[in-house]
């Protein structure tokens, strides 16, 4: 007898005799006792489809399959294929009664579909609960998650954690709205800047799959198109989803759509509401209450029900790469949702990455830009300031700010705001040639160059280490790191202008608009808030700190963030100016200065493809202690054509900082190996590193030392 059934005679101690009195007669009045979920002992089976094919809520490897459970009589009408359900797991052969397994813990799962009979021959557990009748996992939702498992050698559960939303009784219970009709198709409005623009849309109106790649033009207009392309969607009678990296970006969004269609006609999905509102959003869109949806990454495995278009702003975000395994990126998740419901798609922001511009060059997806008078009426005048401009400038060797930039700020401020964009703390340089800042590279595997504690040149990826570095740009052979002084120059910005009020804004706070008086913003990248009328001038301070990042994106990250910023400045029309303190002859300044982000991710791609970087190239990262790195590579059986490069050691995490995913816990020295493949081998080297993994698993060689695998990581080095 379990305790609860104990304690069914003996009541609750100290409850009121009104309690006790109300519990005994809901008990009397019950029609049928209902089984508990272990007590299933007995029951007569489903007449139709008594088999059950069950996801456990299991994220590991080796039980990344569906198993098969008997569906008691009682359960049959609730137990159907989408609903989540709750089974025992564990049991063993040896604990059978009357032909069935019993035994093993309660786990939550989903009932993936019904069966006549079982491909298994032994005896079947049953199922002990359908948690709810609500189907929330359609057969589209796991195709997809599926897809993005097998895509990141990941587990199909740990995906459906990410995919679907945790379970609130109360908003489920409550209706959700009836359904829209669809509105009527939207004037191409500000859409016809572009060369396409208004083709586009009308394509999106009249039922089409159009595939493009958007690169917007600066200023606040972006949300207004992306609402105009959702409500062209809509007037086709489909759906839309449009993925955002921030709450800023989709309070903008939403703000933009409620402003063209009215309210009720999208649900917005972030982690900012509550889990009873978010779910509650989550079923109306399920339901098909509501057919547009706008949110963060969370959102890219909305269940948006004949979906007609995916859309994903600034792809080059950080935030759009999930932090929970199996770590997917949304960009992926929304190209293999366009392939798999064969729906248009929308690749949009004011900078380009590399692989928005891979999109293009491989013809699936169409450039969506505007013609150069566009880009010039449009963007601010850029101005820079380089090395031998800060030699020769006495203010800038005594107050650390060059006088172009003073003269910037002084001016800006007699007609607004100034924004003032200084990089974020922790940014580590990589070394670059000190004559031509060309970055350092190893001539084994192309990596970045860096030295560890002031000891020998040595390549970050593959170990090697280097004794005769020499520049293959110009044939010079020092080498240098550039120095982080963000902090200070915006001290000495705050005293210079000691009547000018000073915001900041960053990671402790950032701020979403600010007023269009003269004032100065100082923010980091990517947290710049919006000026009412626009910024009369920006400061992109210390492009060092950002160009000499160790990472592969160093150069084009820095390119979108300045953009990102500059994009908030009036025109040049409107005298809005923009001073970037960097090299003047490098690639991402020059781009910055004739507004070409898409030039530059072009010619980075040409050059991605000669070194073999991704994303023309795929890569995994394994990382861990030495010997269960070691181990896991003797033991994977990688494509012949996979490339390993290293293992070289991790940086060791300092005690008391937050840990990221996949760094080594705090005082654990790890290494890391990177696995390269060629163009189409992606697949089977992500087959072939999570059967390695699972095998591990299932071996138990992961207790105590555990290996991290990481599908295209954004930080190689």
């Amino acid at each position: 007898m379990s305790s609860e059934n104990e304690q069914a005679d003996g009541g609750v101690e100290g409850a009121p005799p009104e309690q006790l009195a109300l519990i005994r007669e809901s008990v009397r009045k019950a029609k049928t006792p209902r089984a508990k979920p272990r007590t299933w002992r007995g029951a007569a089976l489903a007449k139709e489809l008594p088999v059950a094919r069950v996801l456990v809520d299991k994220g590991v490897l080796h039980l990344d399959r569906y198993f098969d459970y008997a569906v008691p009589e009682e359960l049959d009408a609730e137990a159907q294929p989408g609903v989540r359900v709750r089974v025992r797991f564990g049991a063993g052969r040896h604990r059978v009664r009357d032909g069935r397994r019993e035994g093993g813990g309660l786990i939550d799962g989903f009932l993936v579909e019904r069966l006549a009979e079982s491909e298994y021959s032994g005896p079947l557990a049953a199922l002990a609960q359908v948690v709810s009748p609500e189907p929330v996992l359609s057969e589209e939702l796991l195709g997809l998650a599926r897809a993005v498992a097998d895509r990141y050698a990941g587990s199909l559960a740990d995906v459906l954690q990410l995919a679907v939303p945790p379970r609130n009784a109360r908003a489920e219970q409550r209706a959700s709205p009836a359904p829209l009709p669809p509105p009527p198709a939207p004037e191409p409005g500000s859409w016809q800047r572009y060369e396409r623009g208004a083709a586009f849309v009308e394509s999106l109106a009249s039922g089409g799959a159009p595939r493009a790649v958007w690169n917007a033009l600066p200023g606040p207009q972006w949300s207004e198109e992306l609402a105009r392309a959702v409500a062209a969607t809509l007037a086709s009678g489909r759906g839309a989803l449009v993925v955002l990296p921030d709450g800023r970006a989709v309070a903008r969004a939403d703000a933009a759509l409620t402003a063209l269609l009215g309210e009720g006609r999208h649900a917005v999905l972030t982690a900012d509401a509550g889990p009873e509102k978010r779910y509650a959003q989550w079923l109306a869109v399920r339901r098909g209450s509501v057919r547009a949806v706008i949110g963060t990454r969370a959102a890219m495995f909305a269940p948006v029900q004949d979906l007609g278009l995916v859309a994903l702003w600034d792809d080059g975000d950080d935030s759009h790469s999930e932090q929970h395994a199996p770590q997917p990126h949304a960009r992926e998740v929304l190209l293999l949702r366009a392939a798999q419901d064969k729906c248009a798609f929308l690749l949009g922001g004011w900078g380009c990455t590399v692989e928005a511009a891979q999109l293009v060059e491989s013809g699936w997806a169409r450039p969506l830009v505007a013609g150069r008078e566009q880009v010039r009426g449009a963007a601010p005048l850029v101005r820079t300031v380089g090395d031998g401009d800060l030699a020769r400038d006495e203010a800038a060797r005594a107050a650390r700010l060059p006088t172009l930039a003073w003269q910037a700020v002084r001016e800006g401020l007699k007609h607004g705001p100034v924004l003032v964009q200084v990089p974020r703390r922790g940014y580590v340089p990589r070394m670059a040639c000190a004559n031509c800042r060309a970055p350092a590279r190893c001539r084994h595997c192309s990596g970045p160059m860096e030295t560890r504690d002031g000891g020998a040149l040595c390549c970050g990826w593959c170990g090697q280490e280097e004794s005769g570095w020499h520049c293959p740009e110009c044939g010079a052979f020092r080498l240098r790191a550039s120095v982080v002084g963000a902090r200070r120059t915006a001290e000495e910005l705050g005293r210079a202008f000691p009547a000018v009020p000073v915001r900041t804004s960053g990671r402790e706070h950032v701020l979403d608009t600010v007023p269009g008086a003269p004032a100065l913003v100082v923010s980091t990248p990517g947290a710049e808030p919006v000026a009412e009328g626009g910024y009369a001038a920006a400061l992109l301070l210390d492009g060092w700190a950002m160009l000499g990042r160790p990472d592969l994106r160093a150069g084009e990250d820095a390119l979108r963030r300045w953009i990102a910023a500059g994009a908030l400045v009036r025109p040049q029309s409107a005298g809005g100016t923009v001073v970037v303190v960097a090299e003047p002859t490098l690639r991402p300044v020059q781009a910055l200065v004739r507004w070409d982000p898409v030039g530059h991710a072009v010619r980075e791609l040409s050059e991605r493809a000669e070194l073999g970087f991704p994303p023309v190239s795929r890569m995994a990262a394994v990382s861990g202690l030495p010997e269960a790195v070691a181990e896991f590579l003797r033991t994977a059986e990688l494509p012949p054509e996979a490339e390993v490069l290293g293992p070289v050691p991790l940086p060791v995490t300092a005690a008391g900082r937050p840990r990221r995913a996949g760094a080594p816990p705090p005082g654990e020295q790890w290494e890391r190996a990177l696995l390269r493949v060629p163009p189409g081998k992606g697949a089977a080297l992500a087959a072939a590193l999570k059967s390695a993994q699972a095998a591990r698993m299932a071996r138990g060689s992961g207790s105590g030392a555990g290996v991290w695998v990481r599908i295209d990581p954004a930080d190689i080095g």
